[in-house]
């Protein structure tokens, strides 16, 4: 294969960064990324970048991947809730840790390629298009939520649908930088926690910019 060097020196990057849990490496290393990026791209897929994928767009680094699916202690059976399926690769490695992902994307195009994606690989989701800052509530409650765009404060409708306990991970900050941080549900209130300054596409919609 191709792309084993390629792989391998990303999982060795990602354990370097402080990646310490095996279900995301193993995760990392089964999901071809290559193949949740635009034609022409596939070799630098591995690489730690972000790269376009159409619409203003983009597939996260690799290292953002792990540490936020690091971060949201996935537990086989989870139900999870992304917002942005964009190119559907953080989909994909929830699904290859074993949760049940409902994902949103707002550009029906990339839903369509996701999904495309994502069916190919017989992974076991619900996707739909629409407006992923009021979440979804037809799933609720959800073990984590995960918001892989940045918001300008934390939706309500998102902390409603979380399960006691449960945990939410999501960028706040203004539309050029912001801090990456996890929420954890205890009751009516939610115990916070930074993490790190990241950047993402601004989160769309009604609770977004």
């Amino acid at each position: 294969m191709i792309y084993r060097q390629k792989i391998k020196q990303m999982l060795n990057r990602l354990q370097n960064a402080g990646i310490t849990d095996q279900r995301v490496l193993l995760a990392m290393a089964k999901v071809p990324r290559h193949e949740y990026v635009p034609t022409g791209l596939e070799f630098q897929a591995y690489d730690e970048k972000a790269l376009p994928i159409g619409f203003g767009q983009t597939i996260s680094h690799p290292y953002t991947v792990a540490i936020m699916s690091q971060l949201l202690s996935v537990k086989k059976g989870d139900r999870i809730l992304e917002i942005g399926t964009g190119s559907g690769y953080q989909a994909a490695v929830l699904c290859a840790m074993g949760a049940q992902v409902f994902t949103i994307e707002k550009i029906g195009e990339l839903a369509k390629q996701a999904e495309r994606r994502l069916k190919a690989a017989q992974y076991h989701f619900v996707l739909r298009t629409g407006d992923g800052s009021l979440g979804w509530h037809t799933y609720a409650p959800y073990d984590a939520i995960i918001v892989t765009a940045g918001a300008p404060i934390v939706p309500d409708d998102l902390f409603d649908q979380l399960k006691n306990r449960g945990r939410m991970l999501i960028p706040v900050g203004n539309q050029n930088e912001q801090i990456l941080t996890l929420y954890l549900k205890e009751g009516d209130h939610m115990k916070e926690m930074e993490i790190e300054r990241l950047n993402f596409v601004p989160l769309k919609g009604r609770e977004g910019w």
